[in-house]
């Protein structure tokens, strides 16, 4: 069943990875960077959203509207903290840990295979402009669709049953984020690895589902990368021209 191979996966990964001492590395070093990025943007939100609440709102003076200034700062409050932690997840992943991710992709294929499938001749400065641009939509599609889930939940009476659709999603999306850097390195086009996605949508709900275990997800996600492409390696037809295909 894909979903329980995906969860699988995504353990055997976390182990290979806690095995390895080059992967443990960029493991721990993708770990710090999300460490220091998150904590950076939580320290930014709670050091100015008092000022930008007050410049939306100022604090009245009447008792009679005084309560509903602290519900309206509230609900600010939590909506820039969001937004403030996607951005900061953005940046991670589109300046710092792409990178890293792709560098573990790399040792993981030669680990299993004990080479690496190079189907292009460019250079490794112009690979990585390449994946640094792949990288882009893969983060950004994720966080539109989720943050139009979560609208619609707000004003729609679906709101109890995309509370629970919403996460979902966003761990599948995340998943796709890990499986899609070996396809990617291989210059697959877009649509391609989206269509793969696609096919391979309770794998990636398999393969996201741990992210959703507090604290634990963190970890998980600093060694997903090497799940992943055990993943597209054990499939055994990337070259062929459809890493998500049907065994």
């Amino acid at each position: 069943m894909d979903i329980l191979r995906g969860i699988q996966l995504n353990f055997r990964g976390l182990l290979l990875g806690l095995r390895t001492p080059r992967l443990l590395l960029l493991g721990l070093l993708r770990f710090l960077t999300f460490l220091v990025i998150g904590v950076g943007a939580a320290v930014i939100f709670f050091a100015y959203h008092q000022d930008i609440i007050q410049l939306i709102w100022a604090k009245p003076e009447s008792l009679w509207v005084l309560w509903l200034w602290y519900l309206a700062a509230w609900l600010l409050s939590l909506v820039l903290l969001a937004l403030t932690s996607v951005l900061g997840y953005v940046v991670c992943q589109v300046l710092f840990c792409v990178v890293i991710m792709d560098q573990m992709s790399r040792i993981t294929e030669r680990l299993i295979t004990g080479q690496e499938k190079k189907l292009t001749t460019k250079s490794f400065p112009a690979q990585l402009v390449y994946l640094i641009k792949q990288e882009i939509p893969r983060t950004i599609i994720p966080v539109l669709v989720t943050l139009m889930i979560m609208g619609i939940g707000w004003l729609t009476p679906l709101g109890p049953f995309l509370s629970i659709a919403g996460p979902l999603v966003a761990v599948m999306f995340l998943a796709w984020d890990n499986t899609d850097l070996l396809p990617a390195r291989q210059f697959y086009p877009f649509a391609e690895r989206f269509r793969m996605f696609r096919r391979r949508l309770l794998f990636h709900l398999g393969f996201g589902l741990p992210f959703l275990i507090p604290l634990v997800n963190v970890l998980l996600l600093s060694f997903a990368p090497v799940g992943a492409t055990l993943y597209q390696v054990e499939k055994g037809n990337a070259a062929a021209g459809d890493p998500a295909a049907a065994d």
